[in-house]
């Protein structure tokens, strides 16, 4: 892309009373818009990868079962190989959560990239249930690249007003990668799935046309860079020389440096950070968002798509038919979830859908024990028809929006040790759910699982409308002085 050229703007008589004097606009406001969706792109093609790769077990598994002369794969493997993805990330979210902040944003996403790429290739070769369970647990890197990494560079690269946006977006392509493994699987041979894998890893060495990350240019020190890569990505306008001010102006303090750049403290600085209510705080928001997200279900419903049909409708060709249906509606809404994210405010759609998705579960609940105790006979075209409707008010909200939140709330000089324990705790609750749903199935039955997840996300939903801040168009530094002011009227 070809530089802009900017005109000077004097920041400080931008942050005047009057913002009209002394101000000039870049002549081509369009261009940071398009740089921003270059970065995007690049960074959702991770979760649209990772997504791919962690359906391929929904149809693989199945496909494996049926070949002749095919190692036997028991119901304890089959639930290893579907939560060995969230396992596997759990040591990489040490590693990457440190290579983010030594190396920078841009250079821990090339390294992630290349493996990804890697990875690919290997996973077209695998043919028994081990290989199968080395390369899921080898599917973590990227994985927990996408929890840390991924979700800090949207965070940081995207401006206020698009934020929202593009945090919503990682997520619902990541359902968009489950579908597309799914539709794969169900019409073809799995192997098509790493091919196209690969194909879509190729788009990712734009990574060598990003700049760094402002902020993290501007957390050692690197104020003349910050400058350009924040102008690089977010222009020379009003709003954004606000928040470049504000940035520089939060670092340029020789504590904030000094935190940043102290190797020889950090463990201490970690045990001083846990104790901060500026930072417990936002953590706690960010540990209930994550929580609602997983508790809802909806992931279980995603890798367990086919079983958890079948044990309602009984009926496999139902099953793999009911499973698309399910994943297109899903991807559709998370995408409508995404316009409706830029109308409404964060808070009016996070409860309204969820309430939804609430009254839905306990439907299903409900109607599946009702059917279970025969009271009367299933109807297969309810039992769709309630999952449909679960999976369209989720997704558009408590989906994109619970595991996004965090990347706003958490605070700027911290959001290493943040981004660390939050990943820990995705990583843990959905490796968890993963692994321990075969045994839900069994012995709590679908009514039980849904009533399960209906009560968990109730308890999410009444602790969030408590906690939660607005955060619609509210710079990273805004959100931050909020639990500032909070904590000071607290006292």
């Amino acid at each position: 892309m070809a530089a802009c050229e900017y005109k000077q703007v004097n920041t400080k008589e931008v942050i005047g009373d009057d913002v009209s004097l002394n101000y000039q606009e870049d002549s081509c406001s369009w261009k940071p818009f398009l740089r921003q969706i270059l970065v995007v792109s690049g960074t959702c093609t991770v979760y649209f990868i990772c997504g791919l790769y962690m359906g391929a077990p929904t149809v693989y598994l199945p496909q494996l079962r049926k070949e002749p002369n095919s190692t036997v794969i028991t119901d304890e493997m089959a639930s290893w190989i579907s939560s060995g993805c969230s396992y596997g990330a759990l040591p990489w979210v040490f590693i990457h959560s440190a290579a983010v902040s030594v190396f920078g944003r841009k250079y821990t996403s090339a390294s992630t990239f290349v493996y990804i790429t890697v990875i690919s290739i290997a996973f077209y070769f695998c043919n028994t249930p081990k290989h199968l369970l080395i390369f899921q647990i080898s599917l973590g890197a990227p994985y927990s690249a996408a929890l840390t990494v991924s979700i800090t560079i949207l965070a940081e690269y995207a401006s206020p007003k698009y934020r929202g946006i593009f945090l919503g977006l990682k997520v619902a392509t990541l359902y968009w990668g489950i579908w597309v493994s799914n539709a794969i699987g169900t019409f073809f041979h799995w192997k098509y799935i790493p091919v196209f894998g690969f194909v879509c890893s190729l788009y990712n060495l734009t990574v060598f046309l990003w700049p760094e990350s402002p902020l993290w240019l501007a957390s050692k020190g690197r104020f003349e860079e910050c400058k350009i890569s924040h102008r690089w990505l977010k222009g020379t306008g009003k709003i954004a020389e606000i928040e470049l001010e504000n940035l520089i102006s939060t670092y340029s303090k020789a504590e904030s440096l000094g935190e940043e750049t102290n190797g020889n403290k950090l463990a201490l600085k970690f045990f001083k950070t846990l104790i901060k209510k500026s930072f417990y705080r936002p953590l706690l928001v960010s540990f209930l968002s994550i929580a609602m997200y997983n508790l809802s279900g909806k992931i279980i419903c995603s890798i367990y798509a086919i079983e958890i049909i079948k044990k309602i409708s009984d009926s496999e060709s139902t099953a793999y038919v009911a499973m698309l249906i399910l994943d297109g509606v899903t991807v559709f809404s998370m995408y409508f979830g995404c316009l409706l994210i830029k109308l409404l405010r964060r808070r009016t759609l996070l409860f309204w859908s969820s309430s939804i998705s609430i009254i839905f579960l306990f439907a299903l609940s409900i109607y599946l024990y009702l059917v279970n105790i025969s009271i009367f006979n299933e109807n297969k075209i309810v039992s769709i028809l309630l999952l449909v409707g679960f999976s369209i008010s989720v997704s558009c909200g408590p989906v994109i929006m619970s595991v996004s939140l965090y990347g706003e709330l958490v605070p700027m000089k911290h959001k290493r040790e943040a981004t660390v324990l939050i990943s820990l705790f995705f990583i843990f609750l959905q490796s968890s759910l993963l692994k321990n749903a075969p045994f839900i199935f069994k012995y709590f039955k679908m009514h039980g699982m849904f009533l399960f997840f209906g009560v968990s996300m109730t308890t999410c939903w009444f602790l969030l409308y408590k906690y939660l801040p607005e955060t619609k168009d509210k710079t990273l530094q805004e959100i931050e002085d909020y639990f500032k002011d909070v904590n000071k009227n607290s006292k």
